[in-house]
């Protein structure tokens, strides 16, 4: 507990030197967002509400704290979270079909023991619950790529205020571009880095790599990180037009076309 302690206030100086009072929002925006997190797991055992309609109140109230309370409202904030609104939307129906057809929801043969004293009868559904895993699991992913294209672009207008709405566009999917690549990696690694006491587990088992591929706790990590690839792979041309129609429009409003 003093390691957290410890860990929890070298954390809090830090982003208090390096950000100021941003960084402090930032600080108590992670207890907030846990806040949520706590609050939706508790909702999720109840049968009669559906985990679907919860992870999306969950992702809206996140998205609040995360892009609002850190940096207060403002266009920027105001596109990035219309962006990553729609993201979540177009993935939340992609993704329940998905852990259906992929049949990774409940849990893998390695975790039967450790659950086995418990009861399986809780009346919810398994699959629905998978696909709210891989949502929570991708939207701070999401957040940060919207936010990066919204500043990145509103910068761009602001040193060529005259530039068309498709050369603006292009330049929000260029910077999506190089932004793509690092976050696929990040979550990828992200996962190799969380689980490699089970791959070093396998390894012990001998598991061969089709086994290893074909485990369902494998699989759901593996879909996850596919998941959330997509989600950043969309979320990029929707920011650069929504962020490309709104600065155009607002110039074209004011009368500087």
């Amino acid at each position: 507990m003093n390691a957290l302690l410890w860990l929890a206030a070298i954390l809090f100086i830090l982003m208090i030197l390096v950000g100021g009072k941003k960084g402090a929002r930032s600080f108590i925006s992670l207890f907030l967002n846990f806040g949520v997190l706590f609050l939706t797991i508790l909702f999720m055992t109840d049968p009669s509400i559906s985990p679907i309609l919860l992870t999306f109140i969950a992702c809206t109230l996140i998205g609040f704290i995360s892009l609002f309370y850190i940096n207060e409202v403002n266009s920027k904030t105001v596109i990035a979270f219309i962006s990553t609104m729609i993201t979540i939307v177009i993935l939340l129906l992609f993704i329940v079909i998905v852990t259906e057809k992929s049949m990774i929801q409940g849990f893998g043969e390695e975790e039967t023991e450790g659950i086995s004293a418990f009861s399986l009868y809780i009346g919810v559904d398994f699959v629905k619950i998978g696909a709210s895993v891989i949502i929570m699991s991708t939207i701070g992913a999401i957040m940060d790529v919207a936010i990066s294209i919204a500043s990145s672009m509103r910068e761009i207008f602001n040193h060529n205020p005259l530039i068309s709405r498709k050369d603006l566009f292009t330049s929000g999917v260029g910077i999506g571009k190089d932004i793509l690549g690092t976050d696929t990696n990040t979550l990828f690694f992200a996962f190799f880095g969380g689980y490699l006491g089970l791959l070093l587990w396998f390894k012990d088992l001998s598991y061969s790599i089709g086994e290893i591929v074909n485990s369902k706790v494998f699989s759901a990590e593996m879909v996850t990180i596919l998941c959330a690839g997509i989600g950043i792979a969309l979320i990029i041309p929707i920011a650069s037009w929504i962020n490309a129609y709104f600065l155009v429009r607002t110039r074209e409003k004011s009368g500087n076309v």
